[in-house]
């Protein structure tokens, strides 16, 4: 019996240490900052082609200012930022995507300018010029928020009102940010194929790139992440976020995405109370939406300003 004990103690440790293993290994796969593969050509946020002439605009320093500021836990932050040709008292912040940064955010940007906005975009913590070492999904990026929504205010004025924009991550980043204690400068937010939760998006994506079931890798690496980088996985809800919401909300996702699965859509539109509308771009895929049909796309963005923010 002695020996049967021992046998049954050496398995338990050999899964304990291979389920660390995993843990680590997919903690770096996913949480940590760095090129995947996975994304391939799909990357969220740089998947649409500039125009050059946009291209042009958006890099000219001539039109645009960085700026930085230190987040609560000692990272230095980065931002693009883009005057409105005339004072509107009016700004847009934009919210990039998973592994993209501010430079990918040039089409969007544009359109917010040529509606007449101040733009802000900044790069999230582990990527572009800002600093991190970890991804936080939304969760930690949503108090970075909140610090650029005081330093538009600080800049701008007390009386500028603001209207929130994410794409892909970035629209899961605008979503928690939702739930949060906001100025009532922050008038409306826009989201464009966000997830719902960092568990469901995890679970998705453990499935579709390893099938592997969610149990016990996400568990062991949610652990992980709590570790090493501050929060379990659990705690970025966006669901949750937005049942707290109370401005005006705007949700698109197209049907064909098979990034951040369409499900999600009716699950965080029917998460808050606040007024809201919903579009569904068809035959669109992640964060495609836009370079299905910009022109579509501008117009519904813009009659949903014009309708809660008097454009």
């Amino acid at each position: 019996m002695k020996v049967v004990g021992r046998i049954v103690l050496v398995v338990v440790l050999i899964l304990i240490v291979g389920l660390i293993w995993a843990g680590n290994y997919f903690y770096n796969y996913a949480v940590v900052p760095s090129e995947k593969d996975f994304l391939a050509n799909d990357t969220p946020g740089t998947d649409i082609v500039e125009t050059d002439e946009i291209a042009n605009w958006y890099s000219d320093e001539n039109h645009r200012e960085r700026w930085q500021l230190t987040s609560d836990d000692g990272l230095k932050l980065s931002a693009i930022y883009l005057p409105a040709e005339k004072d509107t008292g009016k700004t847009a912040i934009l919210a990039h995507g998973y592994m993209g940064n501010a430079e990918t955010m040039g089409e969007y940007a544009k359109m917010y300018h040529d509606f007449g906005y101040n733009v802000l975009v900044p790069d999230a913590r582990g990527h572009g010029k800002s600093e991190g070492d970890y991804i936080g999904f939304g969760w930690h990026e949503r108090k970075d928020y909140l610090q650029w929504i005081d330093q538009v205010l600080a800049t701008n004025g007390d009386d500028e009102t603001i209207t929130l924009y994410g794409l892909s991550m970035g629209a899961a980043t605008v979503m928690m940010v939702s739930g949060e204690e906001l100025p009532k400068n922050v008038v409306s937010i826009i989201e464009d194929c966000g997830y719902a939760t960092v568990n469901g998006e995890l679970q998705f994506q453990l499935k579709e790139l390893f099938n592997l079931p969610s149990f016990p890798l996400i568990p062991v690496t949610s652990l992980v992440t709590k570790v090493r980088a501050g929060y379990f996985f659990g705690e970025a809800d966006a669901t949750k976020q937005v049942a707290k919401n109370t401005r005006p909300m705007l949700f698109i996702h197209g049907d064909a995405d098979d990034f951040v699965p369409f499900s999600m859509l009716d699950t965080v539109y029917e998460a808050t109370d606040a007024p809201k509308e919903k579009w569904v771009v068809e035959g669109a895929g992640h964060a495609k939406a836009y370079s299905k049909n910009k022109e579509a796309y501008q117009a519904k963005v813009k009659q949903f300003l014009e309708k809660y923010n008097g454009m």
